[in-house]
This record gives structure tokens, sequence and C-alpha cells, in this order.
């Protein structure tokens, strides 16, 4: 498995049109063959900051999703809402193995 933490800082009064586009990108990229998990968490002593966590089955798919039509209007609607540029975080799987993954 490929896991990418994105870590976003949104404007204050951006927030729920960033959730909302942000929303839309999870639901699309969850149909997208290679990824196994798409989530959007909040912070909650902090509102303005997210964290996305990718998980794809391979390096390629990643890749694949940066292509996809849904990914392309997520990254030019949210850009903008940002306090500053997303950084990200890329893991390696441990625990559950790679067969633990639907």
């Amino acid at each position: 498995m490929h896991i990418v933490h994105v870590l976003i800082h949104v404007k204050g009064d951006k927030i729920e049109e960033f959730k909302n586009a942000s929303i839309e990108n999870a639901r699309n990229s969850l149909k997208e063959q290679g990824v196994a998990r798409f989530d959007l968490i909040q912070q909650k002593d902090d509102p303005t900051r997210f964290l996305l966590v990718e998980i794809y089955r391979t390096p390629d798919d990643v890749a694949r999703h940066k292509e996809t039509t849904h990914y392309k209007h997520w990254q030019e609607s949210v850009e903008p809402l940002m306090q500053e540029p997303r950084t990200r975080i890329i893991y390696q799987n441990i625990f559950p193995g790679e067969s633990g993954w639907s």
C-alpha cells in the first residue's frame, strides 16, 4: 500500500467551501480502482486544519488519481481557499498486511 497524508490549512472563512469540494473529490476518488481509502478529517481544536488520508494500492495509482478530472477540479477549486500550501507525508504499510485491506 502507498499511504499519503495531506496536511491542509484553510482560510477561516473558507472552511465550508473547502469541505464541500473535498467531500466531492473523496466520493469520486473512492470509485477509482486503485484507491483503498480516501478520508477527510478535520482537527477538533483548530477547524481550519484538515488531513486527507489517501491509501492507494500502488504508487502508480497516485499518478492515475492525479490525472482524473475530479482531482484536477478539486485542486483548482481549493488552492485559493488555503492559508498556506498543502504538505504531504508518505507512509508505508506495516499492519494489517496487504491482504488485510479490502
